[in-house]
């Protein structure tokens, strides 16, 4: 049977990559623009403006990708709009059969207009609370540090994230351009974290060479890596096989490191060509732990259930490995074990075993 949207939408999935404001609903942003009196969007109608945050991030660069988030995060500068884009994010994930979801944001992106970072949290926690209750879609927050920015500012953005890490915050992350930002100059944020037995997931290896990997994961303990495309420069292939693997590569497949890999995302921001380039293939068959991922859903214009789709269709993934996909995921997530667990088997499990009587049922 071949998997389609609408089939995919039904069965259960988990999200560990997304970014809250890459995922904001192009209507949200006119009507925030407007009650903040915010004047810089290129249109005020709700098509045009979805086609030029696609346009303008599906141009093969990191930095020109990053560039309609100045928009985004310039109308999510009040509590009320910050608890908005929350609650839609998970009205959305629930849509599209998400059942759990890792979002992440940047503190410092929205206190543009004096909002304390405080604040910005616990408004975008009013949000996905919110939406929890009335969905039931299960969620976790990464607060991220930009790789960009003072390491000082890393240092006060991790203390805040342990802040909350009983609260709804999973974890610390750092994104931001690769390039000449290596993740090893905000050390001292990520030992802070490690003292404190909390969680880290770091963008590594999507604009950068594997170096970026290894130090995400040797210098600053990362227990996960976003994207990791460039892992597969630690290993020799030929004709679609790996002949063998370095120390990185081994590490990573040995140690089970979750690898969060964001298929559309990495062809529009050039990190490959085309999604039958993109190593995912050759990482699943050579049980690596990976994941599927949105990155940015208006950017990219996306939702996870296309993502599983170009997955199944481009390297050949049937329900089982979507299945697999999705445990890995689970089983990857910050949230406490027991948890987890529940999930997948009380969630998970049993979704799959619905959809495969569908599909026999067809």
């Amino acid at each position: 049977m071949k998997l389609t949207k609408n089939f995919l939408r039904t069965i259960p999935k988990v999200l560990l990559h997304d970014h809250l404001d890459g995922g904001v609903r192009a209507q949200t942003v006119i009507e925030l623009a407007k009650d903040q009196h915010y004047k810089k969007l290129p249109t005020s109608d709700a098509d045009e403006l979805t086609a030029w945050f696609r346009r303008g991030a599906q141009r093969g660069s990191l930095p020109l990708f990053l560039e309609g988030f100045e928009h985004t995060c310039g109308v999510m500068q009040t509590e009320e709009a910050l608890e908005r884009v929350a609650y839609e994010m998970i009205e959305d994930m629930h849509s599209d059969g998400v059942v759990y979801v890792e979002t992440r944001f940047a503190p410092v992106f929205h206190a543009q207009k004096g909002l304390a970072h405080h604040t910005i949290v616990k408004s975008v926690l009013r949000g996905l609370e919110r939406g929890k209750k009335k969905f039931g879609v299960e969620y976790g927050v990464l607060i991220c540090a930009m790789r960009n920015m003072n390491p000082a500012i890393s240092q006060d953005i991790a203390e805040l994230a342990v802040e909350f890490r009983n609260l709804g915050v999973v974890g610390f992350d750092l994104a931001g351009e690769e390039g000449g930002y290596p993740p090893k100059k905000h050390v001292d944020a990520f030992h802070y974290i490690q003292r404190e037995n909390f969680n880290i997931t770091i963008h590594a290896g999507e604009a950068f060479g594997k170096e970026s990997i290894w130090q995400a994961i040797q210098w600053c303990g990362a227990h996960r890596i976003g994207h990791a495309t460039r892992l597969t420069e630690d290993m020799r292939i030929k004709d679609g096989e790996v002949l063998s693997m370095g120390t990185l590569a081994q590490y990573v497949l040995d140690k089970r490191i979750p690898l969060e890999i964001c298929l559309t995302s990495n062809v529009h921001t050039g990190a490959v060509k085309t999604i039958a380039e993109h190593p995912f293939g050759i990482l699943y068959r050579y049980k690596f732990r990976v994941t599927l991922n949105t990155d940015d859903r208006l950017m990219s214009g996306i939702t996870l259930s296309d993502e599983y789709q170009a997955a199944a269709e481009h390297f050949g993934l049937k329900l089982d490995d979507l299945e697999k996909i999705t445990i890995n995921a689970m089983k990857s997530a910050f949230v406490p074990y027991k948890e987890r667990i529940r999930i997948i088997y009380d969630v998970l499990k049993p979704g799959f075993v619905k959809a495969r009587e569908h599909q026999k049922a067809k």
